[in-house]
């Protein structure tokens, strides 16, 4: 059974965007995965988790702090080490930092969102 979080669109977009993310790097050279690699992957899977965090803080400033500052922080950080691997040519892929740059707009929209509703149903509300 789906929770909100899991019918929250920018959480599932993170969630898909971090998996594709994995599959991306498996094909990337064997000396990046220290370097590349690992930071994708975890920078990726920051958004998701962050947002994950996010949803279940009481306070709507706490809630905008990680949505502004780590969520659009690492989404951002990952959409531009994806355009640099697209540059070394460790991936052919120019749709995924593109589908990055929408999630950036979907939580800023997000956030305007929370900041409109009253305390009580932002945990019920979905995006």
């Amino acid at each position: 059974m789906a929770t909100g979080l899991e019918n929250l669109n920018i959480y599932k977009l993170a969630a898909e965007l971090e998996v594709e993310v994995f599959h991306l790097t498996k094909k990337f050279p064997q000396d990046e995965i220290y370097r590349s690699v690992d930071q994708l992957r975890r920078s990726s899977a920051s958004v998701s988790n962050n947002i994950a965090e996010s949803y279940h803080k009481r306070s709507i400033k706490e809630k905008v702090r990680i949505l502004n500052d780590i969520v659009k922080g690492e989404a951002e950080e990952t959409r531009k080490n994806l355009e640099i691997c697209l540059k070394k040519e460790f991936h052919d892929d120019r749709e995924i930092s593109e589908k990055y740059l929408s999630l950036l707009k979907m939580v800023s929209g997000y956030i305007r969102f929370i900041r409109e509703q009253k305390p009580t149903n932002i945990s019920t509300k979905n995006q």
